[in-house]
């Protein structure tokens, strides 16, 4: 019989395969050591993120002659807030999560997310247990701890909490080569982020305390240089993103109005409205306990521990052959 010409075969080696079964072991042993429960929550949901730079994934549920728009889930995050404010104590997942347009090689719309949440814990605690879980599972070397501003001042020159549109702008246009006429300053910083400072990031480094208006859903305070920041941290290595962790804002007026904000920058955008996620704020209307909370990205901790540069190597049946 001839054997089709179809590419059924997985893109992983079963080496790879065995490793990421190995991973995960490791991640269930070190939550099980510490008394972290494994938790589960669904990944198909009524509401989803309204991060403007976060695009989700639209279902079409049926039920006899009605249909509802559901999202499959960016991130746990929302529904484990919830089991916090009911009591849980410290949680963990391993899960899939979703992501509308992005592809390349190191996304795939579907990727495998480590999320934990640690009340009463400070950021600074927080980013000690992941470092704690990388160099067990991924044999990193204990990582450099740096603020948003001092990262930029380093690389750049520049400080980002107070340079001008104008000179961020110019930094662009004159680094990147791109002809920027945008004035959202976040978009500015980014751009010199991702493009000048974060690929120069080998070896890893905690990078903490973000611009207030980058806070995303973590507390908002005056640190110690005296800038108001976002207390929250990523971990960067290989040039890439890990891992994001925040102090967790557990006010609901606040998160309604960061909602609200994030609507208004994607009507700016011409991007889709989501909706918010009124389960959410009722659960912190009710008591969420102040803590930590951080998501990291399996996939690529698999492609850091097994020195593999393409996110596309390490999972069995990426995008184009799932």
């Amino acid at each position: 019989m001839k054997e089709s010409a179809v590419d059924w075969s997985p893109a992983a080696s079963i080496g790879l395969l065995k490793a990421r079964a190995r991973i995960n072991e490791q991640i269930r042993a070190f939550f099980s050591e510490k008394g972290v429960l494994e938790v589960e929550t669904p990944l198909l949901c009524n509401a989803t993120a309204t991060d403007p730079n976060i695009e989700s994934i639209a279902a079409h549920y049926r039920e006899g002659s009605t249909i509802e728009t559901r999202y499959l889930q960016t991130s746990p995050e929302f529904a484990m807030k919830r089991l916090l404010a009911a009591g849980s104590g410290p949680i963990y997942q391993l899960c899939k999560a979703f992501r509308n347009a992005e592809h390349g090689r190191r996304h795939n719309p579907e990727f495998s997310m480590l999320e934990w949440y640690r009340p009463g814990f400070t950021l600074e605690q927080m980013m000690d247990e992941v470092e704690s879980l990388l160099i067990r599972i991924a044999g990193i070397k204990p990582a450099r701890r740096i603020t948003y501003r001092r990262l930029f001042e380093e690389y750049l020159d520049v400080n980002p909490h107070t340079a001008p549109d104008k000179a961020l702008r110019r930094l662009v246009v004159t680094n990147l080569d791109f002809a920027s006429d945008d004035n959202e300053r976040d978009v500015l910083l980014e751009l010199l982020y991702s493009h000048l400072i974060e690929p120069r990031l080998q070896e890893a480094v905690f990078i903490h305390d973000y611009p207030a208006s980058q806070a995303a859903l973590a507390r908002v305070l005056c640190n110690t240089d005296g800038d108001l920041v976002g207390r929250r941290f990523e971990l960067v290595a290989a040039g890439m993103e890990l891992a994001n962790g925040y102090d967790e804002l557990c006010d609901p007026a606040e998160l309604a109005q960061r909602f609200a904000t994030d609507q208004a920058v994607r009507v700016s955008r011409g991007l889709a409205r989501y909706p918010e996620d009124t389960r959410l704020l009722a659960a912190l209307e009710h008591g969420m306990p102040e803590g930590a909370g951080v998501a990291m990205g399996v996939d690529r901790v698999l492609m850091l521990a097994m020195k593999v540069d393409s996110i596309q190597a390490v999972l069995n049946f990426p995008h184009d052959r799932a």
